[in-house]
């Protein structure tokens, strides 16, 4: 468990502020996560990694000379928002365009994927890699959909090599696909990792069990056996990733860098026992370990287990393998960088201009506050249950993330009215709020969703009931094209299809807004619990498909309590307009 702690909800702020404080030699904070603090080559590519926090050393931690430029660090579990993203990447930019890594995560790949669009959009080459090295998750044929884990070293370790030598856009992406293809990991855990103020582990495995095949956010594994003996766990570990050679080679005469990952809690001595029978194991395939890595290089917080991750070298993989690097958590050689001076950063951050609106839509805003304010009060009143249901199949990290992103809305909407702003505005800067503050991939699709139905209600007119059911159809199409989610999947686009179907029939039938929305409500109720019947096809819960059978996806159940909760201020905005009539 995690003992040391202050409010759970600032425990990742705090880490990084302490981060920093402790490693200001590497690094320093921007906003969105940090950058080094020292020198980088100009017109060279710049490579910003990240993902949730939770994971030390990975993503901050391997942030320095020869290593990665920046590091966007989201809340425990949960990706970091694309405005993160952008930002750490301005931060780091070395005007030789930027490589963006992270694992393989649908939140990672939504947030990360906005972030290279905004940022080529300003005239910057921006590229990606999403590393796909956890065997388990995936089949072999179908390898894009495997998951990041203690890959993510090998892959960010030699495309960083690649660019601090001066490679260019093209071949440091080449380089880092290349690590990507060659790289394989399989891990196991012993127990489940509890988050700060969690009562109980996001998982748990039976006492002298082992979980087989699990990920980094908790993700339960696809196995369960009797705890083996080290030299039997080494034995199942490479006996896996053995029936792997990537394509084209050949076990024996290879040479590999093998890296022996502690999760959180297993002792580096037990690692170097496992690791004794790994190099024998290794020895009789025929294979040359190249600088073995045993300890801590990707964690789970405090999760009992051990991964094994095999990268397969050629000559310029291990060259660049081997450059030197100085970063907190990972050094090679001799690295030197001369430290930034002030001149060198701009810390100046804007705030943002509150567009003109008419009194109409600034009257429309503060009900928009309202109903913001009903999501969250729901959200704060159910984030444990969300918090069970997605661990079945999942994380378990749904009602945190809810909690933190509606939090995030309700503040910059109150501070949006305060500064008299209209719907529109007030929408979109509480759009941008929750996206940044929960990232995930909940955080993403709600971000879109509040923005889009701030683009069809607009900041000049009071909003009527054709418009907003305007902006639930964009804010349908905007989540389905960019999540790729269809009806059936078991995600919330199970409810939001059949919410914006009801909305728009009830509206063009001549209902009230009110009267619609209740409507359309309780046909979102419906679809939530209808959900417990599907199979997940989508996001982290599909690998672990069989266990949510009987239990309605998180996403779902969130979107249907929130669109009945901002039901209910539409009902008492109503009745007290006809109190004050009928009192007039």
């Amino acid at each position: 468990m995690t003992r040391l702690f202050n409010e759970p909800a600032a425990f990742a702020d705090e880490m990084i502020e302490g981060f920093v404080a402790s490693h200001g030699r590497w690094v320093r904070r921007v906003s969105g996560g940090v950058a080094r603090s020292t020198k980088s080559t100009p017109d060279t590519v710049a490579l910003v990694i990240g993902g949730g926090s939770g994971h030390y050393p990975a993503f901050a931690g391997l942030v320095g000379q020869g290593l990665a430029h920046g590091a966007a660090m989201g809340n425990l579990f949960a990706s970091p928002s694309a405005q993160q993203v952008y930002s750490v990447a301005k931060a780091a930019n070395n005007n030789g365009g930027v490589l963006l890594g992270y694992g393989n995560y649908a939140g990672d790949v939504l947030h990360f994927t906005q972030a290279q669009e905004r940022l080529r959009r300003e005239g910057i080459d921006c590229r990606s890699i999403a590393v796909t090295d956890d065997v388990s998750s995936a089949p072999l044929e179908e390898r894009g959909k495997r998951r990041g884990i203690a890959g993510d070293l090998t892959v960010f370790k030699v495309a960083a090599a690649a660019a601090e030598a001066g490679y260019s856009m093209d071949r440091t992406v080449e380089i880092a696909e290349r690590a990507n293809d060659r790289t394989r990991s399989f891990g196991v855990a012993f127990t489940g990792c509890t988050l700060p103020g969690a009562e109980n582990p996001l998982f748990t495995v039976p006492e002298g069990r082992m979980a087989v095949g699990m990920g980094i956010h908790g993700e339960p594994g696809i196995d369960e056996t009797e705890i083996p003996t080290a030299d039997e766990l080494a034995e199942l570990l490479v006996a896996k990733l053995l029936t792997e050679v990537p394509e084209g080679l050949e076990a024996k005469g290879a040479r590999v860098v093998p890296i022996l990952n502690g999760l959180g809690s297993v002792k580096y001595e037990e690692l170097f026992v496992v690791y004794r029978r790994v190099a024998q194991l290794l020895a009789e395939a025929g294979l040359e370990a190249v600088d073995p890595q045993v300890g801590e290089l990707v964690t789970s917080f405090d999760m009992a287990g051990t991964s094994l991750t095999l990268f397969w070298l050629d000559e310029e993989l291990e060259t660049l393998w081997n450059a030197p690097c100085d970063a907190p958590a990972f050094r090679r050689g001799a690295a030197t960088a001369a430290a930034l001076e002030a001149g060198d950063v701009d810390l100046a951050e804007a705030e943002a201009s509150i567009p003109e609106a008419t009194d109409e839509s600034r009257a429309a805003a503060v009900r928009v506050l309202a109903a913001l304010g009903a999501a969250k009060d729901v959200i704060d009143a159910n984030v444990e249950e969300l918090g069970r249901i997605d661990a079945i199949a999942g994380d378990g990290d749904h009602g945190i993330g809810m909690e933190r992103g509606v939090r995030a809305a309700v503040e910059a909407a109150t501070d949006a009215v305060e500064r008299g702003a209209g719907a529109a505005s007030t929408l979109h800067l509480a759009a941008d709020a929750w996206a940044d503050r929960a990232g995930g991939t909940s955080g993403a699709l709600w971000g879109m969703a509040l923005r889009a139905i701030g683009d069809a209600i607009g900041d000049s007119t009071t909003p009527d009931a054709g418009a907003v059911a305007t902006g639930v159809a964009g804010a349908a199409a905007a989540i389905m094209g960019f999540g790729k989610a269809k009806v059936g999947d078991k995600t919330l686009v199970d409810v939001l299809v059949p919410f914006r179907d009801a909305l728009s029939a009830a509206v063009d039938s001549g209902q009230s807004l009110t009267d619609a929305w209740g409507a359309a409500a309780t046909v979102a109720q419906q679809a939530a619990e209808g959900t417990a019947n599907l199979l997940p096809l989508m996001g982290r819960a599909r690998p672990h498909a069989e266990k949510s059978l009987g239990t309605p996806d998180a996403g779902a159940v969130s979107m249907a309590l929130i669109v009945r909760a901002i039901h209910n201020t539409f009902a008492e905005a109503k009745a007290a307009a006809t109190t004050t009539k009928e009192n007039a």
